[in-house]
């Protein structure tokens, strides 16, 4: 991902059919899924945030059927968290042992 915060915010500009002056986040990842984006605006301007994994990939689809899509602000968490949100999993029950 070479785009710096002037490229990613043309693109978030252009490809978002939502007001990008709201309160969102624009996520970018790159190819082999090491380096993410997030892009937001301010009131005042674009900021961007960057995290790059030295050893494991964030768990991100390959391809969306749309090119942009949304996730909600837990789903980010949990993807920032290393858990896969994509993978189909069994659901959990827990008992509270006292």
């Amino acid at each position: 991902m070479r785009k710096s915060i002037n490229g990613l915010s043309a693109l978030a500009q252009l490809e978002a059919s939502a007001d990008w002056k709201k309160d969102q986040l624009f996520v970018f990842v790159n190819k082999n899924r090491k380096l993410m984006k997030i892009l937001y605006f301010d009131k005042t301007g674009f900021a961007l945030w960057s995290k790059r994994l030295e050893e494991e990939k964030f768990p991100w689809k390959k391809f969306f059927k749309e090119k942009v899509s949304s996730v909600s602000a837990k789903d980010l968490d949990f993807i920032l968290s290393g858990v896969n949100i994509f993978s189909k999993h069994e659901e959990k029950f827990y008992e509270t042992v006292v």
